[in-house]
């Protein structure tokens, strides 16, 4: 049972989308929102419906959702399917929860989508003139606890090795799990982080040289579910 909140006149949306940054927008969300002691929701908002989201969006869903109950967040609303402007949508989420305060994540946009488009900041500015902004610093790349940084993922599969796991980027019949793939940035091998689903939770394992640093952080009788 949730705790009732000690300030009801604030209430903290963050928006994520579809990347690594959304964990980093929905923890200072959470600072904020402990700090005032009030509600915190978080929103997603995908044209696509969410049985045709890819597995590296899927997979991020998983880690908000775990996050999301982690830190007591009050509601993960998922707004799939969503034909209109994703600042449409904020509005009328932000209207129906009495929203005071928006995290969002600096988008990238170029000069030429910004006169032919509009800012999308001035544009939520204008939609929702009735809450504060925080606009927050996003990273190009992920970063890992220990500072590493990956480029984007790909699909790839762990594959048993003896007794340890590989990599591979072609499904095989040994394939224990399917996964992304994060490489370390300037590396020749495929050194990085693998991450997938195994019993509708996320794991993630170290990958040096192209098998995996410590077999033991893959689950016993991990099945071939894919995490699409």
């Amino acid at each position: 049972m949730k705790r009732v909140k000690g300030r009801m006149d604030e209430s903290i949306l963050v928006c994520v989308y579809y990347g690594p940054n959304g964990e980093r927008l929905i923890r200072r969300g959470h600072k904020m929102a402990s700090m005032l002691d009030c509600p915190l929701y978080i929103l997603t908002v995908d044209p696509l419906p969410y049985d045709a989201f890819d597995a590296e969006k899927s997979g991020y869903i998983e880690q908000w959702k775990d996050l999301a109950e982690e830190l007591d967040v009050e509601e993960f609303i998922i707004r799939d399917n969503e034909k209109r402007p994703s600042p449409k949508v904020i509005k009328e989420v932000a209207h129906g929860l009495n929203i005071t305060q928006i995290i969002i994540g600096q988008t990238a946009q170029s000069r030429w989508e910004e006169i032919t488009k509009g800012s999308f900041m001035n544009v939520l500015l204008k939609e929702i003139p009735f809450v504060d902004f925080h606009v927050v610093s996003v990273a190009r790349y992920i970063k890992d606890e220990e500072d590493g940084i990956f480029e984007k993922g790909v699909r790839a599969y762990l594959v048993a090795d003896g007794d340890s796991y590989k990599v591979s980027f072609t499904c095989a019949r040994n394939m224990c799990q399917e996964g992304i793939f994060f490489k370390e940035i300037g590396t020749d091998f495929d050194n990085g982080i693998f991450k997938f689903m195994h019993n509708n939770k996320m794991h993630q394992v170290h990958i040096q040289e192209n098998l995996v640093t410590d077999p033991t952080q893959v689950p016993d009788g991990c099945s071939l579910k894919s995490i699409r």
